[in-house]
C-alpha cells in the first residue's frame, strides 16, 4: 500500500517502514527506556514539521529540541496567566469547557458546577482566585485542594497560543501542577488541525485525575492531527490507548508485556529489541502485523 502525504519512516529495513496516521490509527505510542523515547519524539517533530504540522508539544523531561512559536516554562511559583476562565475570556475556550476544567481540578459537583458557570456568563467571575474569594459554595470546595502554586499559575497574563507551542513541563517538582497544565492546554489545543502533537513522558502527564482526564483529548481520531505518546513506562493508561505501538530498546520483560498488550502471539515475531532496532506493530480487526527494522539515520 503507498503511504500517504502524512506518513513518516519510522524504521529502516529492505524497504522503509512508515508510520501512516490514515491507515494506521491516528496515535503512535512509542516506547523505550532511558532517553530513546524522547530522542524518537524529536525525530518525528521534525519530520511533521517537513509535511507542515506544526508542532504542540507537553514535555516532562525537559530534553525536547528546536524552536517553538511560544514555549511556556512551567515552574513552581511562577505566574503563567494559564487560568481556565480567563482563557475563556480570552477566547480559547468555551465558557463550560473553562468550568468544566474547574470541576475536574477541585471536585465540584454538577449542581456547584452550574452555579459556576452561571456566575462566569454574568461575569461575575472572571478568574479562579475570582472564584475562591466569591464565598460561595463552590468556593468552600474548592479551596479545599486550591494551593499557594495554584493561584500563582492562574496568576498573570494569558499568553500567545498559537503556531507551535512547548510546554516545557521538566522544571516543575509538582505533579499536581504538571496535570492542571496538562488538562488546561490540552482543552485549548484539542480541535487544532494541521498539528503534530508530542506528549512525552505521557505516562507522567496522565499520572494524576487531572492528566488522565487530558489524554484523550488529544488521542482521539481528529483529521488533519497526528498525535505521539513517547513513554519509558508501558502501562495500562497508555497501552490501552488505540493505535500502533513502535516498541524501542527495552528490558526484556517490559518488551515480552509491550507484544503481549498489542496481542502479538508467541513465536519468531517476538524479537529482542536492540539498542539500534525497534519492531513496529500494527493492529487491523484481521491481524496483528509485525515489521523489525532499525532505527532512522536521522533518529538522534
Amino acid at each position: 500500500m503507498r503511504p500517504s502525504k502524512i506518513a513518516v519512516k519510522v524504521l529502516e529495513g529492505e524497504e522503509p517502514i512508515f508510520y501512516d496516521p490514515i491507515y494506521h490509527g491516528r496515535t503512535l505510542k512509542v516506547f523505550g527506556m532511558d532517553d530513546y523515547p524522547v530522542r524518537f519524539m524529536n525525530y518525528l517533530i521534525a519530520e511533521y514539521r517537513k509535511i507542515g504540522y506544526s508542532p504542540i508539544v507537553f514535555d516532562t523531561t525537559g530534553r525536547v529540541e528546536g524552536e517553538f512559536d511560544t514555549v511556556i516554562d512551567v515552574r513552581d511559583g511562577e505566574n503563567l496567566g494559564l487560568d481556565p476562565i480567563k482563557l475563556y475570556k480570552a477566547s480559547y475556550l468555551d465558557p463550560y469547557t473553562a468550568v468544566t476544567i474547574v470541576q475536574t481540578l477541585y471536585g465540584l459537583d454538577r449542581s456547584l458546577t452550574d452555579r459556576l458557570y452561571v456566575d462566569v456568563l454574568l461575569g461575575k467571575v472572571s478568574s479562579v482566585p475570582e472564584a475562591v474569594k466569591r464565598g460561595e459554595k463552590y468556593s468552600e470546595v474548592i479551596i479545599e485542594g486550591y494551593t499557594p502554586l495554584d493561584e500563582a499559575f492562574y496568576t498573570g497574563d494569558v499568553p500567545e497560543l498559537k503556531g507551535s507551542v512547548l510546554v516545557n513541563l521538566g522544571e516543575t517538582h509538582s505533579i499536581t501542577l504538571v496535570g492542571i497544565a496538562f488538562l488546561t492546554l490540552a482543552a485549548v489545543f484539542e480541535k487544532r488541525r494541521e498539528a503534530f502533537v508530542g506528549l512525552t513522558d505521557g505516562a507522567v502527564l496522565a499520572y494524576t485525575t487531572a492528566g488522565g482526564a487530558a489524554l484523550p483529548l488529544l488521542t482521539r481520531p481528529l483529521r488533519r492531527r497526528v498525535t505521539a505518546i513517547a513513554s519509558q513506562y508501558a502501562i495500562d493508561s497508555l497501552l490501552n490507548v488505540s493505535g500502533p505501538v513502535l516498541l524501542l530498546y527495552h528490558d526484556p520483560d517490559v518488551q515480552s508485556l509491550v507484544y503481549e498488550s498489542s496481542g502479538v502471539p508467541p513465536g519468531p515475531t517476538r524479537k529482542f529489541i536492540t539498542k539500534s532496532s525497534g519492531a513496529y506493530i500494527v493492529r487491523s480487526p484481521e491481524t496483528v502485523d509485525v515489521f523489525h527494522g532499525e532505527l532512522p539515520e536521522e533518529v538522534p
